[in-house]
């Protein structure tokens, strides 16, 4: 008995390797071509493996892509919520949230994926719901983080919920912006943005959040 359960476990631990494996290929993929161009064909191209197989482990395309979308919200999420959970006083770790959430460079992957993403989420709606699941979860994160601030007396915020909701729209148009005008915005200049209507929100003088680490140059 013991030895077929571990024939039965070894073959579960296999078939999640291999799903891991095409969430990661069809990851890859959906970079190089986009999500509205991405075939089956062209993720079991990528990882040397039959369509068949593919639709073994995920009946439709967009099955898969869903899988895809939401493993990496998942990870984002989780990273998130560590970020918020870190030591520190509300407006170290409101910042560091805002340092997270901006895109590290123009070429950013996370970024690429989430824009291409909000495209084709118009008319897919297996798209759009994950996209307002991650919207959902870093509105809520954030307005924990702007609450607990108030609570202690660090920040002036009557409307976390609000505050979270106005940072979260303000900073997905900069974000735009950024990532599709080169040389329109440095990164710099896109984080202090962010710290200046984070300061608004919760009461503070943006000089507050400069203090915490210079802002990067580009």
């Amino acid at each position: 008995m013991q030895s077929g359960g571990g024939a039965r476990g070894s073959r579960a631990d296999q078939a999640d390797q291999r799903r891991a494996e095409l969430l990661e290929a069809a990851r890859r993929v959906v970079l190089e071509r986009g999500l509205a161009s991405t075939r089956v064909a062209d993720i079991a191209k990528a990882t040397n493996v039959s369509g068949g197989l593919i639709h073994y482990h995920f009946a439709t395309k967009d099955d898969l892509i869903t899988e895809m979308l939401r493993s990496t919200s998942g990870s984002e999420i989780q990273r998130l919520r560590e970020i918020a959970a870190e030591r520190g006083g509300a407006v170290e770790r409101l910042d560091r949230i805002l340092r997270f959430y901006i895109p590290a460079s123009r070429s950013d992957q996370s970024w690429i994926l989430w824009l291409d993403a909000w495209a084709v989420g118009v008319r897919e709606a297996h798209v759009r719901t994950i996209l307002l699941e991650l919207e959902g979860a870093w509105i809520e994160i954030l307005a924990e983080v702007i609450s607990q601030g108030a609570e202690t007396g660090e920040f002036t915020c009557d409307d976390p919920q609000g505050a979270a909701e106005r940072i979260d729209g303000m900073l997905d148009g900069l974000v735009v912006r950024y990532t599709l005008h080169a040389g329109g915005m440095s990164r710099g200049r896109l984080l202090h943005h962010a710290r200046v209507a984070a300061a608004r929100e919760v009461g503070l003088s943006p000089a507050t959040f400069e203090e915490q680490s210079p802002a990067p140059e580009d």
